[in-house]
């Protein structure tokens, strides 16, 4: 029996996979427990618009995420951060800070969790911050740090 998997299965196959099972496990296990339906022609139809949909979809999400790093590029964040003698600062810059600033100077929604800062920032100055947008685009965004 074929089966189209709903759910990952252990053991069996992914979700969207077409899996050949034998008849007992199909009907008493995948597809009572909706792990799976059988495959017949409206189903494999069903399935083969899902995947045409995602395929759209995830081709809108790169293009999307190559428009943003293209306005990205000239476009910089301005941080104010208390400093003391010679420029050394009180405490650092964490991609939340900059996000922050992003949302209010440039109207971008950045996700903090997206920026790839190795370590805080701890000096007044310009800094270059990888942010990763969709696992193909990443973008780089200005910093400047300023003394408050």
């Amino acid at each position: 029996m074929k089966v189209i998997l709903l759910e990952d299965v252990k053991s069996v196959g992914k979700k969207d996979e077409i899996v050949q099972v034998s008849d007992s496990y199909g009907r008493n296990m995948l597809i009572k427990k909706n792990l799976g339906v059988e495959a017949t022609k409206q189903a494999l139809n069903d399935l083969k618009l899902r995947n045409r949909h995602a395929q759209k979809m995830a081709a809108e999400d790169l293009a999307a995420a190559k428009q943003l790093a293209e306005d990205l590029k000239g476009k910089q964040v301005e941080v104010k951060i208390k400093a003391g003698e010679g420029g050394r600062t009180f405490g650092s810059v964490s991609t939340k800070e900059i996000s922050t600033e992003a949302k209010k100077q440039l109207a971008l929604d950045l996700d903090k969790k997206k920026m790839q800062l190795e370590e805080p920032i701890r000096a007044l100055g310009f800094y270059d911050i990888p942010i990763k947008l969709h696992p193909q685009v990443t973008g780089t965004l200005k910093v400047h740090v300023v003394e408050d």
